[in-house]
């Protein structure tokens, strides 16, 4: 595995990287407000004031990105922990932005008559609909409960699939798109949801608390924040406190974890002709690192 190098410094709270074929990578600011482009050479271009906390990001079938945007969060222990709603939070989105102009449009606000909370992490399926998570938002005396959605990038449909996960983060589809994958963080549980179709779980039975397949879970205090699957089908979760990336098989055998200079890596994902290079965020510096990875990431269904 070769060594992590520092792309691009002085971010507030990366989030949601995605590799584009150009070479750069685009991602959240989530505590600036804005999506913002790094070239391969590290420059720096906040092409996009989206607001409140732009979290996850992926390339649609139109080419499009889409934005997970948590509504904003407030910050303590120099700018990087998260200890609720922002000042000016008035409830989370999903917004389509146009990767030239930077123009943002809100797409969703609410699933039926619920309030989305705070939309986390994004993975768009082979039919051009996504699955996203909501973490849900931590008050001084109570939270929001997570949960998994699924939409399509029209602003027509969005509906409920699995509710309450605790901290639904990361998200993720298995090569053959049979199965999403939600990292739950503050329980460092990887859980599976069996698909019968676009946005259809078959639900597993009780006593699971959500219809989700339990694959793995971390002793100790570690936290998970967002994934990314690799090409064998391993889940690669972003693990706070212990900072590293925990690479999981589906079948739920922890592979290893990779360390990286940072308590707060976020998320993981993959580019390059080979897909072997691999993006990191790590939130708590404020940087964007990048490695060569032992295996090629699964190449996304649409790609910038």
């Amino acid at each position: 595995m070769s060594e992590l190098r520092i792309l691009a410094h002085d971010l507030k709270f990366p989030e949601g990287p995605a590799a584009m074929d150009d070479g750069s990578v685009i991602l959240g600011e989530i505590a600036g407000g804005t999506v913002t482009r790094i070239t391969p050479d590290g420059e720096v271009d906040r092409f996009s004031q989206a607001g409140g906390g732009p979290n996850g990001l992926a390339i649609g079938p139109d080419g499009a990105l889409y934005c997970c945007n948590n509504g904003g969060n407030a910050y303590a222990h120099g700018g990087f922990l998260s200890t609720g709603p922002s000042d000016d939070y008035i409830g989370g989105s999903i917004q389509r932005i146009d990767p030239r102009t930077g123009e943002a449009r809100t797409l969703y606000t609410h699933c039926g008559r619920f309030r989305l909370s705070a939309p986390n992490d994004i993975v768009f399926d082979t039919e051009g609909g996504f699955y996203f998570t909501d973490l849900g938002k931590r008050r001084a005396r109570d939270r929001d409960h997570g949960g998994l959605y699924y939409a399509t990038p029209d602003g027509n449909k969005i509906i409920e699939i699995a509710h309450p996960i605790v901290t639904a983060n990361g998200v993720g589809l298995s090569p053959d798109g049979k199965v999403v994958y939600v990292a739950d963080t503050e329980a460092a549980r990887l859980w599976a949801f069996d698909l019968d179709g676009p946005g259809a779980i078959r639900k597993a039975p009780f006593p699971s608390p959500h219809g989700g397949r339990l694959v793995a879970g971390l002793d100790g205090f570690q936290r998970f924040d967002s994934l990314a699957v690799d090409g064998n089908g391993n889940i690669c979760v972003a693990t706070l406190i212990t900072g590293c990336i925990t690479v999981i098989s589906p079948g739920g055998q922890v592979l290893r974890q990779v360390k990286v200079p940072d308590v707060y890596p976020t998320n993981i994902c993959f580019g390059g002709k080979d897909m072997r290079t691999a993006y990191i965020t790590l939130s708590a510096a404020g940087q964007l690192a990048v490695m060569e990875w032992p295996d090629p990431g699964l190449r996304l269904n649409y790609n910038g």
